[in-house]
């Protein structure tokens, strides 16, 4: 076999507490990914220098944090699009570790221990959770506004779950616990089905286009489907599906 037509691949390996080292790779690695050797472009070495101070709590130094994502750029040659999983120490999201990396990505998808506690999968947190495409000149009017209206009723929510949990549910005003009502619902409705763990759900998975997404969102927060039990949203599509799902419940309610 000619080199030329080789696909060459280079496994690397290290220790987890060398972080000087495994930035070096990886500035590496990101150099040789944008800038690809050829005759008019040698390779020369990337590294950082190998006296450079640790931080506490032996993390990456925030500006040799900086110095890896700023590598990952889009240039005339091509472009770089970098998924990374961030371990969060004690899910403290304002540690050096998490808030240094969080501060260069364009989107962040946090997952919820507590989701994950209630059954809802995947257990994404929507309030932690960021993205700069959240932006009316991208996603359109009718998409963000929709967004935003979620995220704030679950925020009211979040705000009413210590009076909850000391005084109950009796205690709150009739506006608030609609809110929570409705809350509830976006919540499990947040759930999804998807084919790839019907094997373990027993759920048949869904593909649901955007505009129904977005449609069913509009109607649980607008007050369309008050009528219908919190477990009708767990593991469905749109809300046609919540529907069915919960007069069939209501049905077996009445009936029993």
């Amino acid at each position: 076999m000619k080199k030329a037509k080789m696909d060459l691949k280079l496994a690397l390996c290290w220790q987890v507490s060398s972080f000087l080292v495994c930035l070096g790779v990886l500035l590496t690695l990101l150099r040789d990914a944008s800038h690809p050797p050829s005759a008019t472009n040698p390779r020369s070495r990337s590294s950082i220098s190998p006296d450079s101070p640790p931080s506490q709590l032996t993390l990456f130094p925030s500006v040799d944090m900086g110095i890896m994502q700023e590598r990952i750029t889009t240039t005339r040659k091509g472009s770089i699009t970098s998924v990374q999983a961030v371990y969060v120490p004690a899910d403290d999201l304002t540690d050096p570790a998490p808030a240094t990396t969080f501060a260069h990505l364009d989107a962040t998808t946090v997952l919820s221990r507590g989701i994950s506690e209630l059954g809802i999968y995947p257990a994404v947190d929507p309030l932690d959770s960021k993205s700069r495409l959240l932006d009316p000149r991208v996603l359109g009017d009718d998409h963000y506004g929709t967004a935003t209206r979620v995220q704030q009723i679950l925020q009211e929510y979040k705000s009413l779950q210590d009076i909850i949990a000391i005084l109950g549910m009796d205690e709150l005003s009739e506006q608030d616990k609609l809110t929570v009502e409705r809350a509830r619902k976006v919540q499990r409705f947040l759930s999804q089905p998807f084919t790839v763990a019907q094997v373990f759900t027993g759920i048949q998975g869904t593909l649901v286009d955007l505009k129904d997404t977005i449609r069913s969102f509009k109607a649980i927060i607008n007050g369309e489907a008050d009528d219908l039990p919190e477990g009708a949203f767990y593991m469905v599509g749109d809300i046609e599906s919540a529907r069915q799902k919960g007069e069939k419940i209501l049905a077996d309610l009445e009936k029993s």
